[in-house]
Formats: structure tokens, sequence, C-alpha cells
């Protein structure tokens, strides 16, 4: 493994994470304004770096230097031709020309303290100390780790997070969480009928069946409504909600909580092949996460 010095892994960091963002050879200018260093001291420490196999050199008037395989070892990166976007948001705002390499949790057996030290490829610069973080969801286990950074790395392109909040959604199929009894409130039904219903079996909302075909979505703040408005005594399809979304049985369990989000709505009607199954809600989410 070849030894490093500061200032060579800096402008090596520097010259991958430009490279990802511009997609081709990167002059020393650029480096040298990345990292704040004086242009001459770059240009002959590319010297070095190519000497060790490191770095490439493009020739013509759009040439640069280009990082070498060797190059990504030496920085304990992976070079990848297709890297999955593991995005990463400061303050609420997601941090655009950014990714997420590797994510370590350093402190999980500590009672007190849960620290994480998140990989950047990107400008390491773009994040301070205090700043609110959230990363992900990653792209196999939908891990969302949220925190703030209480340090920060900028020789190994490194922050280093105290976690607030960590969540993995479920990828097992949608269901396997459903309740597979559908209860569902029948087009002729009256508000009093639906709040009937809901008081029996415990649930906070329901579809509303026409002979077989689900034709709307009725909730507890549709009944509200409507009992505010002296209206109890009406039928359901006044207030109901006929834009029913649904998602198929077989679709994550992440894929459920992203249309909900999506959609600003708390329960999903679960479907087989088209057809009814169940109903899936942000409440049937929140109880898997939190069984232990």
């Amino acid at each position: 493994m070849v030894e490093l010095t500061v200032i060579q892994r800096e402008i090596l960091s520097a010259l991958i994470n430009l490279f990802r963002e511009k997609g081709r050879a990167i002059k020393g200018e650029e480096i040298s304004e990345r990292i704040d260093r004086n242009p001459g001291t770059v240009r002959n420490q590319m010297q070095s770096l190519k000497a060790l196999g490191l770095v490439e050199g493009v020739p013509g008037p759009k040439g640069g230097y280009k990082a070498t395989g060797s190059a990504y070892q030496a920085l304990n990166l992976t070079a990848v031709e297709h890297e999955a976007d593991v995005a990463i948001y400061r303050n609420g705002e997601r941090v655009p020309n950014t990714n997420v390499a590797d994510i370590d949790l350093n402190t999980v057996r500590h009672p007190d303290m849960c620290r994480a030290s998140i990989k950047i490829l990107g400008d390491i610069r773009n994040f301070d100390v205090g700043d609110s973080i959230q990363v992900g969801p990653t792209p196999v286990n939908k891990l969302v780790v949220r925190g703030e950074v209480v340090g920060r790395d900028d020789i190994s392109g490194v922050v280093l997070l105290s976690i607030t909040e960590m969540i993995s959604i479920p990828k097992k199929p949608v269901r396997d969480y459903i309740n597979h009894r559908l209860i569902t409130v029948p087009v002729s039904a009256t508000i009093k009928d639906a709040l009937i219903t809901f008081a029996k079996n415990d649930i906070h909302g329901a579809p509303v069946d026409d002979g077989g075909k689900i034709v709307g979505m009725v909730t507890y703040t549709d009944i509200g409504r409507a009992v505010a408005s002296g209206k109890e005594n009406n039928r359901v399809t006044e207030f109901m909600t006929r834009n029913v979304i649904s998602i198929e049985s077989a679709e994550p369990m992440y894929e459920a909580v992203s249309l909900m989000n999506k959609s600003k709505v708390g329960r999903l009607l679960v479907t087989e092949d088209g057809r009814p199954k169940g109903m899936i809600t942000r409440m049937d989410v929140i109880s898997r996460l939190t069984t232990y």
C-alpha cells in the first residue's frame, strides 16, 4: 500500500471528486482552487503522484489529470462505472454533486452515544459542525440516517455524525404486512353507518365498495367534516375521496412508504392482479419498525 502525505491525499481526493462532478480530465488549477492550495504546489505534487502510478496526464487543450485505479485503492475507495445514488441533505436541502461512499457506525455499543463516520464523495467543505444531516435511503437496505455534524476530516473526506435517528424500511413485500380481511363501506352507507363500522373494527379508514368495485376511500377526517356540517345522515359518497391510491401486494414495503409520502396519504389499497386484497396504513409501517 502506497503511503501518501497529507497534501497528496488531499489532491487525490479533490481530483476524484472533481472528475465525478465534471466527467472529464481535471486541470491543476481546478484542484488548487478546490483545496485552496498554491497552483505551483499542486503541479509539483502531480509529478510525484504520476511517478507513483496514481495519476495519469491527459494531453491536449481539454486535457488535465485523471486518477488511476491505484489511486482509488490508496484512498480505500471503490472505482465503479455506475455508482448508486445515495443522497445527502444538509439542513433540509439536498447537497448537489455529492454522494455517500460509506457509512461506518462506529459507536453503536456506547450506551449514551451513537456516531457514524460518513465518507463523502464531493466537496467536504459543504458541511460544517452543527449542520443537520440526512443520509439515504441507501440502495439495498433503504437505510436512512439523520443527525448532527460534530466533526469533519477534510483529508479523508469524512463527516462525523452524532446520530439522532436511524431507520431501515423493510424490503419484504406489502402482502406480508396487510390485514387480509378487507373491511369496506358500501356505497349506500351513511356517514353514521361508516362511523359504526370504524368503531366496531377499530379502523380509521376504509374503501367504499360499489358491487365489488372500489369507488372511493372514506376516513375519520371525512366523517369529522360531515358531522361538523350536521350531515351525519348523508351518504359517504358526498365526502369520500374518489381518487383511491393503490399498490400491488408484490411491491416491497419501502415502495408503499414512498407512495404514501408522494401522494400525501396515510393508507393505500393493496391489490393483487388488480383485485382488492387489503389495506396498508402508515401506522402499520410504524408498528413494524418499532417491534423487536
